[in-house]
């Protein structure tokens, strides 16, 4: 399978998700230039960038990718992007077994704030009860401590690093490959991680 999916938005209390459009791209823009310091493994356009990274996100529609805006709810404002990818079918069935989130970043004013706690809740959610997946996908940077340890936060768990597995978007580091530290959530967990992910996110209700 590689069509993009075609979800509607995603609404938490903190958050909601939007399917990426490019009028968003005035809000990214300025959630892009805040303190870029927590970005030194994660693909975040510059300000000036935001529109051709945009168009870039839009084109991968066709390799499954299905891209959202980040948009904080007290102010209606953008302030990063997440996306469901990766989409995988059952052998000889067209319903889906598994999806991977990612391609998440979120403005330095953003981050520790739930926006990224919540927004995994909206996606996990409808991966598993919409979609009806046996398994979600995050991966990051081997690296990345800080990712790391937010993934293994959210309930996933941990099951390896794979070597030379997906291509690195360090400083300095264009066509090389990183190791991957992989994570996953099945669905005999979900109700679990569903359970802890909402406590920690003050109990909202889901929609």
């Amino acid at each position: 399978m590689s069509a993009w999916l075609d979800v509607p938005v995603l609404h938490g209390s903190f958050v909601r998700l939007e399917p990426l459009a490019m009028a968003h791209a005035s809000d990214l823009a300025r959630a892009a230039e805040e303190d870029r310091r927590t970005y030194g493994f994660t693909v975040v356009p510059r300000g000036a960038e935001v529109k051709e990274y945009l168009a870039t996100q839009f084109a991968r529609r066709s390799e499954g990718l299905t891209p959202f805006a980040q948009v904080r709810q007290r102010d209606g404002m953008a302030v990063g992007c997440t996306a469901l990818w990766n989409p995988r079918t059952w052998p000889g069935r067209q319903d889906l077994r598994a999806i991977e989130i990612g391609w998440t970043w979120l403005a330095a004013s953003a981050q520790g704030t739930g926006i990224n706690a919540e927004a995994k809740l909206l996606l996990f959610t409808y991966a598993f009860e919409t979609l009806g997946v046996a398994r979600v996908d995050l991966k990051t940077d081997a690296r990345n401590e800080r990712s790391r340890r937010a993934i293994e936060g959210l309930g996933a768990r941990f099951e390896g690093v794979l070597r030379s597995w997906s291509a690195s978007w360090a400083p300095g580091e264009a066509g090389a490959l990183r190791d991957s530290a992989m994570f996953s959530v099945v669905a005999t967990e979900w109700p679990s991680v569903k359970s802890a992910l909402g406590a920690r996110v003050g109990g909202v209700s889901i929609q």
